[in-house]
């Protein structure tokens, strides 16, 4: 199984990509898939290895992202994330890898099992020895679903896979498979010895049969031609059929149909038969005494050197006869020469032989075809191209014969599409590779998309931060300047109560003035006042108008006795009364009166 195989994956390149299947594994996020909302406690996070477990021992075919989404469990955003990158290389390998669909799809099995490991894991549940192991699976290439033994030794090797891996999975542990994928490889390897030996030792034998068989069908070709048609004495058949057919058969292996031994040969068949027939030798009796007078030291000659020992002397002792009877003119019994179909099957095709033009097989030998299409497909190696038959030797790869082909028809078959070559295969480590890489970029574009967002994000909080902050300035502009327009009217509200108070006040002064005036006026001679002294212990001093002298307005007052005599400018008089250190006295009816003038004066006057 190891014939044209490719070289895998080396270790290098899944390096390369283990340190991108963590970040896959921690940062991807793909549509539909039923992540959390939030970051959910590890203690919260359904365990999946019974549910993974199952869907192994089961054998199942589905994908780890549809079992997830089946039940209505919690899961982390590493196990969506694990299961949706094993599902992602398996895919790609059941359609790239060019394994037979059978065995591909029993290996992306393994979904389940990659998908616990790498939440575990990481990068790490792709082991050396695991991806070596899935590589090395190239060697089954040329492996079809026949139902043959070796079919069955590939498919009991599987089902011990199955085992390991449910084992991993009760034990929690990678190591059963470990062993397992090294003892695949062990055994690999002294299949492969035995496979060498098995292979050459089936190109010598196959190539030998060739030649016999080409020396073999090109010998009933030159007898059935000869005896076609012909009636010739039983012992002349008899002799050919026995004898000289296997004269032929082993000139022509031995030296080909172009050699001296297969050239005498066949020219002695045509003897035979031209004396065996009389409508042809009867025609030319001097001819016919000639030879048969050396036919058969010719047919002893030629039987010599070709098998390097002498004819048995009974094997000429029919035709001795014959040739008796045919010189004294006699008419020898005759009987359909050439036997039937079934008991001396021949075909003339073989006479033209020409074999394969050189190069025609050039780039097929040694690869893969393919019959059939899904899992009906059969594949079959181009071991050998046998050159003595133009016949293309069938294997599968392991040294084990599938059968033979004509090159005719294998080039008929080639061209109706009924066999196709085995497109290359893609190795398990180079599936890994480019599927983690095209993921990388993805979850890569992603992240840069959400730290732009991010980016947008904080951008778009600064510019409302600054807008509100912006607005918050303007309210607090537009509320000091509302308050400073409230305290502008509060000081112009409170400077116009003053100026109205100051205005009351100075109409009450002017109204007390008038009407003081008007008491200073009404004051007649031997009218009293009040005064109160500036001393708060001394007693009010009543004084009565002695005199008033109008020129200069001024007004004599004395006690009740005439003495402690007061002067007052009618001024200083009316500023007495208004302030109230003076009060006139006088009757009530004469006060009132003459406040009602004063009063309707002073209306008159505002009006």
């Amino acid at each position: 199984m190891s014939q044209n195989r490719q070289k895998p994956q080396g270790s290098a390149s899944r390096k390369a990509v283990s340190g991108q299947i963590g970040d896959v594994l921690s940062g991807i996020r793909v549509p539909d898939l039923p992540y959390p909302v939030g970051k959910v406690a590890p203690e919260s996070v359904s365990d999946w290895r019974p549910l993974l477990s199952s869907c192994w021992v089961e054998q199942r075919d589905e994908r780890v992202t549809h079992v997830i989404r089946s039940v209505h469990l919690d899961w982390s955003s590493m196990q969506i994330n694990a299961a949706y990158v094993a599902d992602r290389i398996m895919d790609v390998f059941l359609k790239t890898s060019g394994l037979h669909p059978e065995l591909a799809r029993r290996v992306a099995r393994l979904r389940f099992y990659l998908a616990w490991r790498m939440n575990l894991e990481g990068a790490d549940a792709f082991s050396d020895t695991l991806t070596d192991w899935l590589d090395s699976l190239q060697e089954w290439r040329g492996w079809s679903d026949s139902g043959g033994r070796s079919s069955r030794v590939l498919l009991d090797q599987l089902d011990a896979l199955v085992i390991a891996v449910s084992s991993s999975f009760e034990s929690g542990e990678a190591a059963p498979v470990e062993e397992f994928c090294r003892q695949w490889q062990q055994d690999a390897e002294k299949r492969n010895a035995q496979t060498g030996k098995l292979r050459r030792r089936l190109l010598e034998t196959e190539q030998g049969a060739a030649r016999q068989r080409r020396a073999d069908q090109t010998a009933r070709a030159l007898i059935g031609r000869a005896l076609q048609g012909r009636m010739l004495p039983p012992a002349i058949t008899a002799f050919i059929l026995d004898y000289w057919y296997r004269l032929l058969k082993q000139a022509i292996w031995a030296s080909g149909v172009e050699g001296e031994g297969c050239r005498h040969g066949s020219k002695l068949l045509e003897w035979l038969v031209w004396v065996g027939d009389p409508s042809l030798s009867d025609k030319d009796r001097n001819r016919l005494y000639t030879v048969g007078e050396q036919i058969g030291d010719r047919l002893m000659d030629v039987w010599s050197r070709t098998f390097g020992q002498a004819l048995e002397a009974k094997a000429l002792a029919g035709i001795e006869n014959v040739m008796v009877s045919r010189l004294r003119g006699e008419t020898p019994e005759l009987a359909e020469a050439l036997p039937k179909p079934q008991a001396f099957p021949w075909d003339s095709s073989w006479l033209g032989f020409s074999g394969v033009q050189p190069g025609s097989a050039g780039g097929l030998e040694g690869g893969w075809f393919v019959e059939g299409e899904g899992r009906r497909e059969q594949r079959r190696f181009f071991f050998a191209l046998l050159e003595d038959t133009a016949e293309i030797l069938w294997t599968n790869g392991a040294g084990v014969k599938l059968g033979l082909q004509p090159w005719a028809e294998f080039e008929s078959a080639r061209t109706q599409s009924d066999l196709r070559p085995l497109p290359t295969l893609t190795p398990f480590g180079q599936v890994l590779t480019d599927t983690v890489t095209v993921l990388a970029t993805v979850c890569a574009k992603q992240r840069e998309q959400r730290e732009q967002a991010a980016q947008d994000a904080r951008e778009r909080a600064e510019a409302f931060k600054r807008e509100r902050e912006a607005a918050e300035q303007a309210r607090m502009v537009e509320e000091a300047a509302r308050e400073a327009e409230l305290r502008r009217q509060r000081e112009l509200a409170e400077q116009q109560r003053l100026e109205d108070e100051r205005a009351e006040q100075e109409r009450l002064k002017r109204e007390q003035t008038l009407l003081a005036q008007a008491q200073v006026d009404g004051i007649k001679l031997g009218g009293w006042i009040v005064v109160t002294p500036d001393q708060a212990d001394e007693d009010p001093i009543r004084l009565k108008l002695a005199v008033r002298i109008n020129a200069s307005r001024k007004l004599v007052f004395v006690d009740r006795l005439g003495l402690n005599r007061r002067e007052y400018i009618e001024n200083q008089l009316v500023e007495g009364i208004v302030s109230g250190k003076i009060r006139v006295l006088g009757s009530a009816a004469e006060f009132d009166d003459t406040l009602s003038r004063v009063v309707g004066r002073i209306r008159v006057g505002r009006n």
